[in-house]
């Protein structure tokens, strides 16, 4: 049995208590003890890492994540990588994220049918690094909705991110074909987006069209995510208990309504940080302030940001995290979202780490193990250079994030971090790529 004690550190342990000197034993793939003040942990054959009063926290979930956005300026230039491209491309942004301390995330869609899939299951079989993953469908549309880029009235399919339906049996069949690939959950573009020429508050399905989607995936026991901007959309997504609400900017009162009185059941991501980025960062790819305030989104994040306030105070489950993978907003820069939910949403940082960590654990369906630095739980641990209670902004420096650790490997640290003893316990592709820094990533 591998063990390794972290000594000497800030333990934030996403329980909702506020940080504390201590220490942590992992055994294994385990968090085994946390010891609190001068309590000491057994040292017997464990390997020492002094975190020299550092921050230490559980890792954090990303729950609207999409590996197969290519950091590209538009919708379509996913479509146009090949999938031999694109799945290398994948594999290389799950590392990026692991190194920014995102050792879980929820995929919210892939732009090719059994990319998620593949990279899951790669992940999961050791073959590289990346967060613990759950794998999303295409996003599944209508005809006329988002994600059908049909040019003319051929149906030229090929050429849409989305897997394009019209009527219950056509819905039948992409559920079907989905759950055989392996999905963990499916997606449905349940509202328009400005970008795309399409309303934000459209809501272009049909409630047999939805009920079909969801009806299968139940019998399969598979959860369903929406993008779901509209207040209508939002209703939806209550009224056929799809569980992963993404956006929900225009929710209305009856709405919010509806989703407090099923809080238990439902997750909201808002992808804040995308009205952000498109609204002030991304004049530079032809999308300046005044383009973006005529598209739609100055009204979009007013709105969004009175919604979620809203939400919040009612005690709706809000998590950070979507639609990170454009070129104003590349992968790795996810952090951004944590800043965001203080500004705009009204968090304090406190809630906004919980919302990263604690409630992360129930997004991914595992509370009793990830989330929380616990006994039992997952060693899925970070080791930080700075306090993000005091400043959200140490999670956006890949040089403040000195340790990474998921699953009880280590597989980001700097030289302070090594072990006092010889050989940190990593798996052989961990060794490999422990050191490389998400900096260098990013300039890929």
């Amino acid at each position: 049995m591998s063990k390794i004690l972290i000594t000497n550190v800030s333990i934030f342990d996403g329980s909702g208590s506020d940080p504390f000197r201590g220490e942590v034993l992992v055994e294994d793939n385990r968090i085994t003890s946390v010891s609190k003040g001068d309590e000491a942990a057994s040292r017997d054959g464990a390997q020492v890492i002094d975190g020299k009063g550092k921050f230490l926290m559980p890792g954090m979930t990303e729950a609207h994540t999409h590996f197969s956005w290519n950091d590209q300026p538009s919708l379509s230039a996913i479509q146009f990588m090949p999938p031999e491209e694109h799945i290398l491309w994948c594999v290389r942004v799950a590392k990026r994220y692991l190194e920014m301390g995102w050792t879980s995330a929820i995929g919210a869609a892939t732009a090719k049918p059994r990319l998620d899939v593949v990279i899951r299951n790669a992940i999961n079989a050791g073959e590289f690094p990346g967060p613990r993953y759950l794998a999303g469908s295409q996003e599944i549309t209508v005809q006329g909705g988002l994600g059908d880029n049909t040019l003319s009235h051929l149906p030229f399919r090929e050429l849409s991110f989305g897997d394009v339906v019209c009527g219950p049996e056509e819905m039948r069949k992409s559920t079907r074909m989905f759950l055989k690939y392996g999905v963990d959950h499916l997606k449905l573009n349940l509202s328009g987006e400005y970008i795309a020429g399409i309303p934000a508050e459209a809501s272009p399905f049909s409630e047999e069209e939805i009920a079909m989607c969801t009806s299968e995936a139940k019998r399969a026991g598979k959860r369903v995510a929406a993008h779901a901007r509209s207040a209508e959309s939002v209703k939806q997504c209550v009224r056929h208990g799809i569980e992963l609400v993404y956006h929900a900017s225009f929710a209305d009162e009856e709405a919010l309504d509806m989703l407090e009185a099923n809080k238990d059941k439902h997750f909201v991501a808002p992808g804040i940080g995308w009205l952000v980025s498109t609204l002030y960062h991304a004049e530079q790819w032809g999308i300046s302030t005044e383009v973006a305030t005529k598209m739609g989104y100055a009204r979009e994040l007013e709105i969004a940001s009175d919604t979620l306030q809203k939400m919040h105070k009612r005690g709706i489950r809000i998590l950070p995290g979507g639609d990170y993978g454009f070129a104003w907003m590349p992968h790795g820069t996810n952090a951004r979202d944590l800043e965001h939910f203080q500004k705009y949403i009204g968090m304090t940082p406190k809630e906004i780490m919980i919302a990263a960590t604690k409630l992360g654990g129930e997004i991914m369906m595992q509370p009793e193990s990830i989330g929380q630095i616990a006994p039992g739980f997952y060693a899925d641990i970070l080791l930080i250079d700075g306090n993000p209670l005091e400043d959200l902004k140490v999670m956006q420096d890949p040089t403040r994030i000195l340790m990474v650790m998921k699953d009880g490997e280590i597989y980001k640290h700097c030289k302070d971090t090594e072990p006092v003893s010889a050989g940190v316990h990593a798996s052989p592709v961990a060794q490999a790529t422990r050191d490389v820094g998400v900096a260098e990533a990013l300039q890929h």
